[in-house]
């Protein structure tokens, strides 16, 4: 991933984090995933009383961009913290959203925790899921 492409991917998940609808736990996080054509889908999460229907930021985005054709992916980036402040530390994806992501990204795809512009940490997804339950563990 390229400086560019890392600014812009902080930038757009730092954005889509205004967006969560946190009247619960008031924790919001915002993702931008980077397909591999370029395009870029921002996600943020969406919680509901009933707690099992919340969707995280991170299939959000994805789930955005499958129903737009997308089936290849290079990086996503993931900002997360308290509702109103800015995020305090970094926010790795929860494990349905590693797994989520195992299924149309391999060991390699990035990850990218940010804190602010200036202050991220970069990941695989290889390194946050090993083992991961992939479709050829299906064959």
């Amino acid at each position: 991933m390229t400086y560019e492409e890392k600014e812009r991917l902080a930038a757009c998940a730092l954005r889509a984090r205004k967006n969560a609808y946190t009247p619960y736990s008031h924790w919001a996080v915002g993702a931008a995933l980077l397909a591999e054509d370029g395009s870029l889908f921002p996600g943020c999460n969406v919680e509901n009383a009933a707690y099992g229907p919340t969707n995280c930021a991170e299939r959000t985005a994805l789930f955005s961009a499958v129903a737009q054709g997308k089936r290849k992916f290079r990086a996503i980036a993931i900002a997360g913290g308290r509702e109103e402040e800015e995020p305090s530390g970094f926010c790795p994806p929860c494990g349905v959203c590693r797994q989520a992501l195992a299924e149309f990204c391999g060991p390699d795809f990035e990850i990218l925790l940010v804190k602010s512009n200036a202050e991220t940490q970069l990941h695989t997804l290889g390194e946050l899921l090993p083992l991961a339950f992939i479709p050829e563990s299906l064959k």
